[in-house]
């Protein structure tokens, strides 16, 4: 089982590398925040799917049922991305270009910038672009650190909730797995609204700005980041601290609702700054930084009950609420000095 569930996760992890990348290939620098959006939606918002489809169908039939929903959802869109998803990256459509027309006019000497970059390149030099140039970067760049440290934390505080879920509405609130199940609906709750927010912060600030001033340093993308950093904590701190049988359980669901959205504004403005100042790495920062927190998820699935079954539901997540504040100080921090740090970088670009 252990080892089906890694090939899940192998396999399923190449559109959460690429797929920021695939984005910026395709729209313009203005509006490619309107398609990011989309993506950090189905982050957040996709998770929470699953306890709801498998709360109402493993008591109705058994867990392989499941199961047996994933495998219905994916292969039809893999059968619609392999049929119909183009290629998206420049280098490689001007390689095909030039295949082209050397086949046409016979012109060994029409060559693309990629076939030219390629005779410099051996295996070994590949292989460290792929996979040792992300960690790399995150190494030595205290910018990058920050940011794949700080999505890690609240990406394995959220998921954190599929304990702290089964803890407290079935015991505290009388919930049955199907209603549990329904409570996470709350987190789509938040990313729907963390989506609409951000469009109108797009459509009635940012895309004006740009178009009547030209872009900013990328430091001002990470503005919505702070203020969803203060809802990241204040949300966690709701949810703790009222999730009790004598406080109606509508209460700490708006402090998921809260947090999510916090963490949709923080890891969006996150998503847009990266690739803003690392064009040229984009594909291996979203891959490092989907390393990181995926791991740091994987881990908190482990502790995250024996936490709140020592130490207490409400201490755990106050805990966990301290911990975000952190977060607070230090994309205040790249706000005012990620300018000079990325001055110092040999990865960034102005």
């Amino acid at each position: 089982m252990t080892t089906l569930r890694f090939f899940q996760g192998f396999f399923g992890s190449p559109a959460l590398a690429n797929g920021g990348a695939t984005f910026s290939d395709i729209y313009s620098l203005l509006y490619v925040p309107y398609q990011l959006s989309w993506w950090v939606f189905a982050a957040w918002g996709g998770p929470a799917l699953g306890p709801l489809m498998a709360g109402f169908a493993v008591p109705a039939k058994n867990w392989h049922w499941s199961l047996w929903e994933i495998a219905w959802m994916a292969a039809p869109m893999l059968v619609i991305l392999l049929l119909l998803m183009p290629e998206t990256s420049a280098s490689t459509i001007l390689l095909r270009r030039a295949r082209r027309l050397r086949k046409l006019t016979g012109k060994s000497r029409l060559q693309s910038q990629s076939e030219i970059d390629q005779r410099q390149l051996s295996a070994s030099g590949i292989l460290v672009d792929a996979l040792i140039k992300p960690i790399e970067i995150t190494l030595k760049d205290p910018a990058v650190m920050f940011v794949n440290i700080y999505t890690a934390l609240f990406y394995g505080i959220y998921y954190t909730f599929f304990e702290v879920f089964p803890l407290i509405f079935p015991s505290r609130y009388g919930f049955n797995l199907g209603e549990t199940g329904l409570a996470f609906l709350s987190c789509q709750v938040g990313a729907a609204l963390g989506v609409t927010i951000y469009f109108s912060y797009l459509y009635w600030y940012m895309i004006p700005d740009n178009l009547r001033n030209g872009l900013r340093q990328q430091e001002h993308r990470l503005v919505p980041a702070i203020f969803g950093s203060f809802l990241i904590s204040t949300g966690l701190f709701l949810f703790g601290w009222t999730a009790r049988a004598s406080i109606h359980w509508i209460v700490p669901l708006i402090g998921v609702v809260i947090f999510v959205l916090g963490t949709f504004l923080v890891l969006h403005s996150i998503f847009v700054y990266l690739p803003l100042s690392y064009p040229k790495y984009a594909a291996s920062l979203f891959a490092g930084n989907d390393l990181t927190r995926s791991s740091v998820a994987c881990g908190s699935i482990l502790f995250a009950r024996p936490l709140f079954l020592n130490v207490g539901i409400a201490e755990g997540v106050t805990l966990l609420g301290g911990l975000s504040v952190v977060g607070i100080l230090g994309t205040g921090a790249i706000y005012h000095y990620g300018a000079q740090l990325r001055a110092r970088s040999k990865f960034a670009q102005d």
